[in-house]
């Protein structure tokens, strides 16, 4: 049985449903209602992600948690040339994404995860955070079966970003997780690539990674 299904994706998936529509009736498609302090933190947090982005060229991306779709304004403001896959499993999130930024063939959203193709980039922001009641141990082997569909979904490198257990003991909630940082970089080093950067050096309590491949990126067995 995976993590997924040991940890009753379908129960926590109503819940999180829950409490994004609470959320999102109070604060709409904004950064308050996917939980995030403000507009500059999210917009910092899509920097440190993009990190792993040639922008020099055109790209496909994977959106992994895509919320109501605020990285796809971000990215044409920047001019980039891109298509766009977004994944979420709440409909109500998705329902805002499609209405404000569907656009037919270049940028599309999916509750199914199965239904996404890979692309050249995977990013995923903010969905190691809000674990709700799911214990860490349960929660850190959920957290490493998505980043291995990070790392299928994705043909030249994939991102992601999470709070941190070097976070400020007495501002940290029991319904999100925190992670360590050394455990993820070392997952990430030993499956998906030789080339893992972990950034931990920008003003919020989390650490971005960036994994970036190629035909001789991949990690090398031990002894070789």
């Amino acid at each position: 049985m995976s993590a997924r299904e040991q940890m009753d994706r379908e129960r926590f998936f109503a819940s999180l449903d829950s409490y994004f529509e609470r959320t999102l009736a109070e604060h709409g498609a904004t950064p308050k209602g996917v939980d995030w302090n403000s507009t500059a933190a999210q917009q910092l947090r899509f920097g440190q992600l993009l990190r792993v982005v040639d922008p020099g060229a055109p790209f496909s991306l994977v959106d992994y948690g895509c919320g109501y779709g605020a990285l796809v304004p971000y990215l044409e403001q920047r001019g980039l040339d891109f298509t766009l896959q977004g994944f979420d499993v709440s409909e109500r999130m998705l329902d805002h994404a499609r209405a404000l930024y569907d656009r037919p063939g270049a940028v599309a959203f999916t509750s199914v995860e199965e239904d996404l193709a890979p692309a050249d980039y995977a990013l995923a922001s903010g969905v190691f955070n809000l674990r709700i009641d799911v214990d860490d141990d349960a929660w850190t082997a959920y957290a490493l079966e998505t980043i291995d569909s990070l790392d299928r979904l994705s043909r030249r490198g994939f991102a992601f970003n999470m709070l941190t257990m070097y976070s400020d003991r007495e501002r940290m909630r029991e319904d999100l997780y925190y992670g360590d940082p050394s455990l993820f970089f070392a997952y990430c080093k030993e499956h998906c690539s030789r080339n893992v950067a972990l950034l931990h050096d920008y003003d919020l309590y989390e650490f971005t990674i960036l994994v970036r491949k190629s035909e001789s990126s991949a990690p090398t067995p031990a002894g070789r």
